[in-house]
């Protein structure tokens, strides 16, 4: 499997799709990102929290590195320009990662410990990778959501338009 080719596809998308989110919550005030929402992670700003302290968790997991979250709603900034400047922090980080792996990585078997379920896994490498790029999909569709009950559109969301395909 070409696992560093998608990667690094989904790691600009990602990137892309993050500053989007963002500059729409940025137009919020903090009551407003950190109100209830009845989302999983209950605000804009949980969820904003939750998506970073997650890749964290997995870039330490593929760095071999100890995992340093506690619970998946811990959180890590509570003021928003100092979580959007990590989130743009860790967005260059995943990229710099997806531009190492190899298919190698993809192949081997791949253990970690999930924090969120106490138990510990074994899955191929490549599923790992995918699901790190599908979590951040899946909570970004939920604020998206959340933005545009607010009026907020983060605009176009579809992967061909991100800047790694569509350069014009």
């Amino acid at each position: 499997m070409q696992i560093r080719e998608y990667a690094v596809a989904m790691a600009v998308y990602n990137r892309w799709m993050n500053e989007k989110v963002y500059a729409c919550a940025a137009e919020l005030s903090d009551d407003e990102r950190k109100a209830d929402r009845g989302a999983a992670f209950r605000s804009i700003h949980g969820t904003l929290n939750h998506l970073l302290l997650t890749d964290l968790a997995w870039l330490q997991r593929f760095r071999g590195q100890p995992v340093t979250m506690k619970a998946p709603d811990q959180e890590l900034h509570a003021d928003f320009d100092s979580l959007w400047e990590a989130r743009k922090a860790m967005d260059a980080e995943i990229v710099a990662w997806a531009q190492g792996l190899t298919d190698e990585f993809g192949d081997a078997p791949f253990r970690f410990v999930s924090v969120s379920y106490n138990k510990q896994w074994e899955l191929p490498g490549w599923s790992v990778v995918v699901h790190l790029f599908n979590h951040q999909a899946h909570h970004r569709g939920q604020l998206t959501r959340l933005l545009a009950q607010l009026g907020r559109d983060a605009g176009v969301t579809d992967l061909p338009w991100s800047p790694h395909f569509h350069r014009t």
